[in-house]
């Protein structure tokens, strides 16, 4: 396979994992709105159906990424210092997607006690994550 292709599905698999990333904390905005039991049952079903829908994505991108990694080789993964800090956002959004269970445990458990505020904030986090991991990835700034 060559580097190209490997490109190819490491931006697939970022595409439709993020797809849910962003979706997904929609449903909770909507769903800690939500006062009726009927449609705390629906949307408890769609959050859990999303989020292991996009957990074999994120797990892809990673496996896809650590072998452009290799492919590339360690002195070159070693002077790109742009990766270094693109690597440290992509740990954080690893980490907000095992919080996302977290929250999802709340809800199937009925004891979420955060506001529709903050899961509104906490949409937003990964638009700008990913945009900054975009402009070191493209831009390269160092």
């Amino acid at each position: 396979m060559t580097i190209l292709w490997l490109k190819a599905f490491h931006l697939f698999f970022i595409v439709a994992w993020f797809a849910g990333i962003f979706y997904l904390p929609r449903l909770f905005v909507n769903h800690a709105e939500n006062k009726h039991p009927e449609t705390s049952e629906t949307f408890k079903v769609m959050e859990r159906r999303l989020l292991y829908f996009v957990t074999p994505f994120a797990i892809l991108t990673l496996v896809l990424g650590v072998l452009l990694i290799w492919f590339y080789g360690a002195a070159w993964f070693k002077q790109a210092h742009w990766l270094h800090a693109k690597l440290l956002l992509v740990t954080l959004l690893y980490g907000y997607h095992g919080y996302c269970f977290k929250l999802l445990a709340d809800f199937k458990h009925d004891t979420n006690t955060k506001s529709p505020r903050f899961y509104r904030v906490f949409n937003e986090l990964p638009v700008l994550v990913l945009l900054a991991i975009l402009i070191l990835a493209v831009v390269k700034p160092f």
